[in-house]
């Protein structure tokens, strides 16, 4: 199902086979690195759209796609995923490349910007997760809403997603069938690719390993609402910010330039996220919420620019693009506009 003029091959790392899309002979790598319940596959289309001096690379972490499906340590936050990144930047002999994360990935990238800014051209964060992870805290600064972190890891994960993603539901029946999921939060409605990258995507979602070391994870009980708290492995607990907290990146050296790119509707990444227990809480869709001074809903985006602003008071720069009429895919939703960005930036 790969397009025409990607190829694909299994790359041996020091620390796991990892398979990965390649497009393009230019001497300037850009790295792409997808998010949760996706591979490497959503990125295909853009691969292509490079201009002629880049060599695009899309890998799939580990968990997801063809990659090796080794665990995933949540207890270190996106560290198992940005190791792994670097080990494939040795084995390919990448030297200083342009970095692209969406979603999670960006998290991913935030971290390895953390570790070796001096290997990055450019960073690029399309709808990134917040610095301070998925859920649990409720100001600018990322300040816990409860000590164990309460509401966020492995067990917040809805349960028939997991199920349908496990047992390779291609159907339509459900709000949580994967295919509706993409079609709801993925893309804005009444947005949808081609039948033909539809079934793609499909296949991307429905790669994710499900279970305690990957997706979601495994998780503890909590005192506080709503009566859960991270775990220390798989996927969600390395995306809570008990382990997960990037906001370092506004003091990282050498200085890049950084373009974080959203859609303007985006339900995910959200300051009013659809995906946050405490906001689902405040509409009356989790029972019990404490209220909106004990749990307000996570400042996800606003947490992201207080990051970056200070990253430029720092001597960083930074833009932010906004793209009308799109979620959270802004790259498949709106090629045009985000295309404009960001080979503007790596041009």
């Amino acid at each position: 199902m790969t397009l025409p003029g990607i190829t694909t091959r299994a790359i041996a790392t020091a620390r796991l086979k990892v398979h990965v899309r390649e497009a393009g002979t230019g001497r300037t790598p850009v790295l792409f690195v997808h998010g949760n319940c996706s591979s490497g596959v959503f990125f295909e289309e853009l691969m292509l759209a490079l201009p002629e001096p880049f060599r695009a690379i899309a890998p799939d972490l580990r968990g997801y796609g063809e990659s090796e499906a080794l665990p995933v340590d949540g207890s270190r936050g996106c560290g198992d995923w940005a190791d792994d990144l670097h080990a494939l930047a040795e084995a390919l002999e990448l030297g200083r490349f342009h970095l692209v994360g969406w979603s999670l990935g960006a998290g991913v990238c935030m971290k390895y910007a953390l570790d070796h800014a001096d290997r990055l051209l450019s960073l690029t964060l399309i709808d990134p997760m917040s610095p301070y992870g998925f859920g649990g805290t409720k100001d600018v600064a990322g300040t816990p809403t409860t000590a164990d972190f309460a509401g966020t890891g492995g067990g917040t994960v809805n349960g028939d997603f997991v199920q349908a993603i496990a047992r390779e539901d291609r159907g339509t029946d459900g709000a949580n069938a994967p295919r509706n999921v993409m079609n709801a939060f993925y893309f804005k409605p009444p947005f949808k690719g081609t039948p033909e990258q539809e079934e793609r995507w499909l296949t991307g979602m429905l790669s994710t390993r499900t279970g305690a070391d990957w997706y979601p994870g495994d998780a503890t009980t909590s005192a506080n609402w709503p009566m859960v708290a991270p775990g220390t492995r798989g996927f969600a607990n390395a995306m809570s910010a008990k382990y997960h907290n990037v906001s370092a990146f506004a003091a990282v050296g050498p200085k890049l330039p950084v373009l974080w790119v959203r859609g303007a509707d985006d339900q995910i990444v959200s300051d009013t996220s659809f995906f946050d227990l405490a906001f689902l809480g405040s509409l009356g869709f989790v029972p019990g919420w404490p209220g909106i001074d004990a749990c307000p809903p996570q400042p996800m985006v606003s947490q992201m620019r207080a990051v970056l602003e200070a990253y430029r008071t720092g001597g960083g720069e930074y833009e932010e693009v906004v793209i009308a009429d799109a979620a959270h895919s802004p790259f498949i939703e709106k090629p045009e506009e985000f295309k404009a960005a960001f080979f503007k930036l790596i041009s």
